[in-house]
């Protein structure tokens, strides 16, 4: 660690006082490359863009007699089984209060459909320079679209990886706009993503005591994006992050994940790994679940290493509403589970502002329900 510090005061300290942040990422961004377009031209130092004050944030090693390990849930047969089920909507209960995050297995998806979609995004990513340039694009409006650092410009450090987005709301996007190496995959996935996530909502409502069919029926959960990251290796993983920590402007996230692992979660004030378990796809609640639950259910902070082995790939499906009519809709916490002992925590909102809040702060680690709690809670 002191290693680190040290290095990075050298590089905060050193002659080039006139370094100009800016100028880099806007050299950065024009190559339209990525930091895969980096590594292929041979760099052996990180860009100072790249460097994290914070990379050893939060990293007190786990207790022996406290070693934590988020919850896995298995989903077979709980619709046939009603012990199984009473049984799972317990597991969730607990995971979604207590973790905010969980994996599952036996979830309706086939392992080849998994893996192909990792190898699909991986081709991608994987493409000659000049064709995956031609994808590049900082517009939100485009269905398809690859670049790297969603919010580049605003953030305080850049992380070490590249993303390509598919936006599935309001419409899908043509296939012809995906591109033709992960195309049948993406549609293929994101479909079966879809069906899972109206299977998750309808157990979020039943653990929560609402009617199976609650959550489902809220127009504001509807719709959704995918993000397709790429995580090189990095030649100087301990200046710099995979992912900042954040939480999910979302109401709930599915991400699959490969072997490569780097994933962490914030549990008790530690990082605890999420290992990558064969089959698996990881569920995490965001923002807006935590606000319409009262603090029933948990979005939590959570982070990607940087590592020296690579490529991680990742796929994150985000589970929000971004239909232009739905902005305004107001949210809160359910009425049916407010009660004398349970008073509401956050005041009525919209979308709109939580996910303006969000984005103009950036991936700065702090919570975006902040502004939204009532002074009184």
């Amino acid at each position: 660690m002191a290693t680190i510090s040290k290095t990075l005061l050298e590089a905060k300290n050193s002659k080039d006082c006139f370094y100009d942040r800016i100028a880099e990422v806007k050299a950065f961004d024009e190559t339209k490359l990525g930091v895969k377009g980096l590594l292929d031209s041979g760099v052996t130092k990180i860009p100072r863009m790249f460097y994290h004050d914070k990379v050893k944030d939060n990293t007190e090693t786990t207790p022996s007699d406290l070693k934590f390990n988020v919850p896995i849930i298995d989903l077979k047969d709980i619709d046939t089984n009603s012990y199984l089920r009473v049984e799972t909507l317990d597991k969730i209960r607990r995971a979604c209060k207590e973790w905010g995050f969980f994996q599952v297995v036996n979830h309706g998806i086939s392992v080849e459909v998994l893996e192909e979609m990792l190898c699909g995004i991986r081709r991608f990513h994987e493409l000659d320079a000049e064709v995956r340039k031609t994808f590049y694009s900082r517009d939100r409006s485009k269905k398809v679209r690859y670049f790297s650092n969603g919010s580049l410009f605003k953030d305080p450090a850049a992380n070490w990886r590249d993303t390509i987005a598919f936006f599935s709301s309001p419409h899908a996007p043509n296939p012809e706009e995906i591109p033709e190496v992960c195309r049948d995959i993406v549609v293929e996935y994101t479909e079966k993503i879809k069906a899972l996530g109206l299977t998750m909502f309808e157990l979020f409502s039943e653990a929560l005591g609402l009617p199976t069919s609650y959550l489902n029926e809220l127009d504001s959960v509807k719709g959704g994006f995918h993000l397709c990251h790429y995580y090189p290796s990095c030649p100087e993983p301990e200046l710099t992050m995979g992912t900042s920590k954040h939480t999910d402007i979302s109401f709930m996230t599915i991400l699959l994940q490969d072997h490569i692992g780097g994933l962490e979660v914030l549990h008790e004030n530690q990082w605890v790994d999420v290992h990558p378990v064969h089959g698996s796809l990881v569920i995490n609640i965001g923002d807006l679940l935590q606000l319409l639950t009262n603090d029933m259910f948990v979005s939590v902070y959570h982070r990607v290493l940087s590592k020296d082995i690579g490529p991680r790939i990742s796929i994150a499906s985000f589970f929000k509403s971004s239909f232009p009519e739905n902005a305004s809709m107001v949210v809160g916490p359910i009425k049916e589970l407010l009660s004398e002992d349970n008073p509401p925590i956050y005041k009525d909102t919209t979308i709109e502002d939580v996910t303006a809040h969000y984005f103009k702060k950036g991936l700065d680690g702090n919570s975006s329900l902040l502004p939204f709690r009532l002074c009184s809670s």
